[in-house]
């Protein structure tokens, strides 16, 4: 693997449907307009949770990461592309606290985080199915779904530092810092995952799966890039960053043992050993260090946290459940069958 594979912009993926068409068609222009030019598109008619939605806020989002080959810059802030993102932001968020529900004033953060830590005794779920019966071409087809965040881990949340204070600030970069490596290049996660990805025999370059992945691994990585985005969702970007805090270490120890047990390459095992040591302290930092200080400070965000914790699970729970239905099925995750 070398450091352009990792580094390099990614090719536009390909259209699945009129919202992704009208988007990369614009997006391959050379230069957008400088007026605001409405950007018409049948809308109404569109899944929210559907791939071509989810693809085309895909791409939207990705302009304020990395960019695409070939795609000038100044689309990151053309209004009229982002007049259509709000639009299908507004969709897409719509339905998430349509599955939500309702959060009432008794509901608190603390009692959500607490429930995430208790693990049940007969658990199910990918992770799960992997340690216990699932097969190495299995476990490729999550390393490629978990692609398109574990190769940005931790930018989707990094949204959020400009937006806290004072201590909830001070320990959430301090949990980043460990995101990003510690302050070693060799170390950041992403850069171990695309190591995991290369020792796999898989794609390690930058959203080499864009192609490959379904709706609702989309739908999973959409929605950090939506609630960081905005200001206004800061509370539920805390919510859903100490839900993936507090779930990741007892998840990533399910999926050593899968991997020991399948005799996975050393970087697969490594990836996810590093996150069992590192997230079962980060847990405890961002309980009470982040989300109790942000509360303290600014009570009127716990329902946001509480909602954010929420509507984790259930993109979470959308993309393990399409993963499960198809493994039972003996039938391939993917959108297309890995070669």
């Amino acid at each position: 693997m070398t450091t352009s594979s990792v580094l390099v912009e990614p090719a536009l993926p390909q259209a699945v449907g009129p919202l992704s068409a009208t988007i990369i068609e614009l997006l391959r222009r050379d230069r957008p307009a400088l007026h605001i030019r409405p950007i018409d598109v049948p809308l109404a008619e569109a899944d929210p949770y559907g791939l071509d939605l989810q693809l085309a806020l895909y791409v939207c989002y990705e302009l304020h990461y990395r960019g695409f080959a070939g795609v000038n810059p100044r689309w990151e802030w053309n209004p009229s592309l982002l007049h259509l993102r709000g639009r299908l932001e507004e969709a897409f968020l719509s339905a998430v606290r349509q599955d939500v529900g309702e959060i009432t004033a008794d509901d608190s953060a603390t009692a959500e985080m607490d429930k995430l830590a208790v693990e049940p005794v007969d658990g199910e779920g990918p992770s799960y199915y992997l340690r216990d019966k699932g097969t190495w071409e299995q476990m490729q087809e999550y390393f490629v779904h978990r692609s398109v965040y574990h190769l940005k881990e931790g930018d989707p949340h990094a949204w959020a530092i400009p937006r806290l204070a004072g201590h909830a600030k001070a320990a959430f970069v301090a949990v980043e810092f460990d995101e990003f490596g510690g302050g070693r290049g060799d170390h950041v996660h992403q850069h171990l995952y695309a190591e995991l990805l290369d020792a796999a025999r898989l794609d390690p370059s930058y959203l080499g799966y864009l192609d490959a992945v379904p709706a609702d691994a989309l739908a999973s990585v959409n929605l950090m890039s939506l609630f960081g985005l905005h200001r206004e969702l800061r509370g539920a970007t805390i919510g859903h960053f100490a839900s993936t805090e507090i779930t990741s270490s007892p998840g990533s120890r399910r999926l050593v043992q899968a991997l020991e047990r399948m005799g996975a390459p050393d970087a697969c095992v490594a990836f996810y050993q590093e996150h069992v040591v590192a997230d079962a302290v980060h847990e405890q930092v961002v309980r009470t260090d982040v989300v109790e200080d942000l509360i303290a400070r600014e009570p009127h965000l716990e329902r946001d946290v509480v909602f954010g914790i929420r509507a984790r699970d259930v993109v979470e729970d959308r993309l393990a459940d399409h993963m499960m239905a198809c493994w039972t099925d003996n039938r391939t995750s993917l959108r297309r069958p890995l070669v």
